[in-house]
């Protein structure tokens, strides 16, 4: 029996119907985190084009780092992952 590894996908649909590709990702060396490095980190992991423990490893993110971004990007949008509003979202 042939296993055949599945990778994720090259492209994502976004909600709002545009295409997200891995070259939408910040670099890897990425060391000043703005809310929209953020968030494309967050939907490129909630819409599977890069996997949990990958954007970890790539990233050197915490796993309760990434969680708080995905948790406050869900709940209160983009403007949560901004670094100045910290204390109005949390």
């Amino acid at each position: 029996m042939l296993h055949q590894k599945v990778s994720p996908p090259r492209t994502v649909t976004l909600e709002d119907g545009t295409v997200m590709t891995r070259e939408d990702l910040p670099p890897q060396s990425t060391k000043r985190w703005t809310a929209s490095r953020k968030e494309a980190v967050v939907q490129g992991v909630l819409y599977g084009l890069l996997p949990q423990e990958e954007a970890k490893r790539c990233y050197q993110l915490s796993d309760q780092e990434l969680r708080s971004w995905i948790s406050a990007a869900q709940t209160h949008g983009t403007d949560a992952l901004k670094a100045t509003r910290l204390w109005v979202y949390r």
